[in-house]
Order: C-alpha cells, then structure tokens, then sequence
C-alpha cells in the first residue's frame, strides 16, 4: 500500500541533488543566457561588432557562466534550508555589469559614446525583476513597475537597432529576444527571494521527517 506521508519523488529527488550539480547546471545555462546576449549584440552593433576573447569570453560569457552558478548555488540553499545572509545571491548578475567595465577603455567610451551601458542596465535590473516576481512588501510594487518599464524600453531598441517597425520580422525578432533574455534574467533572480524549504516540523515527540518539506517565507 503507498504511504500517504510519504514525499513525491520530484520533490525527494530535487532535495538530494548535489551542491555541485545546481552551481554546473546553473553555470551552463548562464553561458546559454550570455552566449544569446551576444548574438544581440551582433544586431545592435551590426557590420561593427567584433569578437575578441577577452571581450567576448571574459567579459560576457564567464561573468554570464558565474552569475548562472551563483543562482544555481542559491537554489541549492534555498531548497536545503537557506544559510545566513544567501539571499545576497540575488546580485549575482553583478559580474555581468561589472566586467565589460574592466576592459580597457571601456569607462571612457561609456562616458562619451553611452556603449557598454545596456550591459550595466541589464546586470543591476536582473536583481530589480527577481524581487518583482517572487519579492513582498511595497517594495515589490515598485520593482515591478521599474521592471516593466525597462521590458518596454527594451522592446522599443528593436525598431532603432533594425530601423524598421515592429512590423518587420527581424525588429519583432530582436524585441522578442532581448525581452525574453531579461525575463529569464529576473526568473533566475527571483530564486533567493522565494521561501525556503525546510524539514516539516517533528510530530508528538518523533524525530523530524527529512523527506517531507514546506516552503517557509523570508
């Protein structure tokens, strides 16, 4: 006869998956997420763009690959309890903003020319979306409408960067692209504002069941 009491398998599953797994899953969809970016890129810098190693790898893919395995790493936590301070790791796109920064010359073209902004703009609203998906209090409010107003304000970059309508398949392509990378961005944020899950607490005197869990709030 099955027990009742017994966990669903997904959930038993998820629970024992190891730490190193979520930081390597995590870590190759950030580099599938920032390989992407730069293909938007091409589109917005057009016959301009180039690719060098370390603009190209160590300025947006590793940075990409980190954040992925920090959020990776925040499921891990959150799934086993939460630690002291982990809901930090909602910044972990940081890198992503930080890094082109790094490159040479890169403050002083963003000072004059506005280039290298977006990456900046992209890596501190990812945190901004994350708390406006899974985030409570007023604040939460106001994430979601600066979160909103951003997925406009990218989905209006496509007509400028393809000069033509939205109408045309390839601007509608490029909006479709860059506001979906932005969503995915905030879903992986939002993971340490979610509840943890923690062992369901022990009945008349008997020892916690490690199997079974519930989502405890912030």
């Amino acid at each position: 006869m099955e027990n009742p009491q017994a966990p669903e398998p997904a959930t038993r599953a998820l629970r024992t998956v190891p730490r190193g797994a979520w930081i390597a899953g995590g870590a190759i969809c950030g580099l599938a997420w920032s390989a992407a970016l730069r293909g938007y890129m091409v589109e917005l810098a057009g016959t301009e763009s180039t690719f060098t190693w370390g603009g190209t790898f160590g300025a947006l893919l590793l940075p990409g690959a980190l954040a992925g395995g920090l959020l990776g790493w925040a499921e891990h936590l959150r799934r086993t309890g939460g630690r002291p301070r982990w809901r930090a790791l909602a910044l972990a796109p940081l890198p992503l903003a930080v890094a082109p920064l790094l490159m040479p010359g890169a403050l002083a073209t963003l000072a004059t020319t506005g280039e290298g902004g977006g990456a900046l703009a992209v890596g501190l609203m990812g945190p901004v979306g994350g708390y406006a998906l899974a985030g409570r209090g007023p604040l939460r409010v106001i994430s979601q409408a600066a979160a909103g107003a951003f997925v406009i304000a990218l989905g209006a970059t496509a007509p400028v960067i393809t000069r033509t309508p939205l109408s045309d398949p390839r601007s509608a392509w490029n909006a479709v692209l860059v506001t979906a990378l932005y969503g995915v961005l905030a879903l992986g944020c939002a993971i340490p504002f979610r509840g943890v899950v923690a062992p369901e607490p022990a009945r008349d005197g008997a020892a916690p069941d490690r199997g079974r869990t519930t989502a405890v709030s912030p």
